[in-house]
């Protein structure tokens, strides 16, 4: 059994959607991180979305961790056409699809973008590829986090959808048995 210590990448301050563009973290939060370190296992590999703020974020925590290469397939959600635009920008220019999109999350997807499931699929085949070990940390994004605690917990994406995931946050998963050791703990 792998235990999955997934921690969301430090905050980008981003009053848009932040999907696939590469915007920077802001890792200026010394003693958080400091704490975030002290609560991960201390010889666990580090593995990240390959956006530079969950990138920047993991190389915070490698101090003696070995780093994995980073991960396309565990970048947060494609928003399509909505990445960069603030949330009443595409809340005005797409109602009905917004509001789907939010209220019936698994197919519904933004225009040349990705759907909830289809995003899971594509996290849940990144992780498969990671090597078999007893713990490892995945520095990724809100989307990634919740559509694995969706899967550990038995949820459907409605349910997960509820749950906040803080920056900097842990939540630590298992999938072989399904579970949920802990959510959104900001150490």
């Amino acid at each position: 059994m792998t235990r999955f210590w997934f921690v969301r990448h430090g905050p980008t301050h981003a009053k848009a959607f932040a999907g696939w563009r590469d915007i920077p973290a802001d890792l200026s939060d010394a003693d958080a991180i400091a704490r975030l370190n002290a609560h991960l296992p201390a010889l666990a590999p580090v593995i990240s979305s390959d956006l530079c703020r969950a990138t920047a974020t993991a190389d915070t925590l490698c101090d003696a961790r070995p780093r994995l290469p980073h991960d396309p397939g565990l970048r947060e959600f494609n928003f399509g056409d909505w990445d960069g635009l603030p949330f009443d920008e595409v809340a005005r220019r797409w109602p009905d699809l917004s509001r789907r999109y939010w209220e019936e999350p698994g197919h519904t997807a933004p225009p040349r973008g990705e759907s909830w499931l289809a995003a899971a699929e594509r996290v849940e085949r990144a992780l498969s590829r990671l090597p078999p070990v007893p713990d490892v940390i995945v520095v990724a994004h809100f989307g990634v986090i919740l559509t694995q605690y969706q899967r550990a917990a038995l949820l459907t994406p409605v349910q997960a959808l509820a749950q906040d995931i803080a920056n900097l946050s842990v939540t630590c998963l298992t999938f072989l048995p399904p579970g949920v050791l802990s959510i959104n703990h900001c150490p």
